[in-house]
């Protein structure tokens, strides 16, 4: 019997903060299906905020090298490492995270699937819409942001902010209350849903957004992978749990609820009383038009490695417009 009732102690890492939406309502959630699911057999330890040592930019590797068991992480922190994904953060690409993220896995399954070939991928998701916040000035067109100093999250993100004349300055998530308390940064791009948990809302005073019937200014790509040779050693039963716990529709949930806290981030900005701005259509057009080249280095930088890039836009675009439907 020993076998057949084997069970497991999987060690989960991440940066996200322990009293952020998305550890609690998303990565909380899912491990608790799969405990359940396993009768108890699969048990996790849970280590938001880089509990277990090393910073975010390493979490995929701690992964792929058994130093954890399971990540969730932004492939993007590692600059051109996994460069054919970057096509759902390239600009005004997405407005629903759900249908996105389906895209997104899609998209990998049928023309990227050695992008992650060094880990076992659970889950691979968008958030919502990304949008401005802003210590110094309101952001009300693409010329405010001539000389401002914006984080950005990623390598396409921050070749945006360059496009629209910000001085883009990337770095990860749980860096940026330190970058703006003390100046280093005047603004920042985020998703409202995690505005509360690194205090935006607190630390920024002017909020800019695009209309939620357009196309977002931009996304982030995040993956939740897990060492293969831990997946690898599990008994057969316990591997279909986490399997059944994985794929198009786990990646679909949870950029679903990522996105359904970004009101909740909003009201934690309205409630302080700070500025909101809502571009107009010929503002929007302005942004789209100035960051459209960006689209065109990625597929020449694509076609550099070996990849045909107009083709992985079109299929990217063609997936996100597919599951925009369902």
């Amino acid at each position: 019997m020993g076998f057949a009732q084997q069970s497991i102690t999987l060690k989960f890492h991440t940066f996200m903060a322990p009293l952020s939406n998305v550890w609690l309502s998303m990565h909380k959630p899912w491990m608790d299906k799969v405990e359940k699911d396993s009768g108890g057999r699969i048990k996790f330890e849970g280590y938001p905020a880089m509990q277990l040592g090393g910073t975010p930019v390493q979490l995929y590797d701690q992964a792929r090298d058994g130093v954890v068991d399971i990540v969730w992480t932004l492939p993007g922190n590692t600059a051109g490492r996994f460069p054919r994904i970057e096509v759902f953060e390239l600009p005004f690409m997405m407005n629903n995270a759900e249908a996105t993220s389906k895209a997104y896995w899609e998209f990998v399954q049928t023309h990227a699937p050695d992008e992650f070939k060094d880990t076992h991928v659970i889950a691979l998701q968008v958030h919502g819409p990304g949008m401005f916040h802003s210590a110094t000035k309101q952001i009300k067109s693409a010329a405010d942001l001539k000389g401002m100093k914006v984080r950005g999250p990623t390598r396409q993100v921050t070749k945006l902010l360059g496009s629209l004349g910000a001085t883009p300055v990337g770095m990860p998530l749980p860096g940026i209350p330190d970058a703006l308390s003390k100046g280093t940064i005047d603004a920042c791009v985020i998703p409202w849903e995690v505005v509360p948990s690194v205090k935006v809302h607190e630390l920024t005073k002017f909020h800019s957004e695009f209309a939620s019937t357009g196309p977002a200014l931009y996304t982030t790509t995040f993956v939740m992978a897990m060492n293969k040779a831990k997946y690898d050693s599990l008994a057969p039963d316990l591997k279909k749990v986490i399997d059944a716990n994985s794929g198009m529709a786990a990646s679909a949930w949870l950029g679903k609820t990522q996105q359904s806290n970004d009101p909740v981030g909003r009201k934690s900005a309205t409630d302080r009383n700070n500025t909101l701005y809502t571009f107009s259509a010929a503002e929007t057009q302005e942004f789209v038009k100035r960051s459209s080249h960006v689209d065109d280095e990625w597929v020449a930088d694509m076609d550099k490695r070996g990849f045909k890039g107009a083709q992985l836009l079109e299929a990217a675009k063609a997936l996100i417009v597919k599951h925009g439907k369902g």
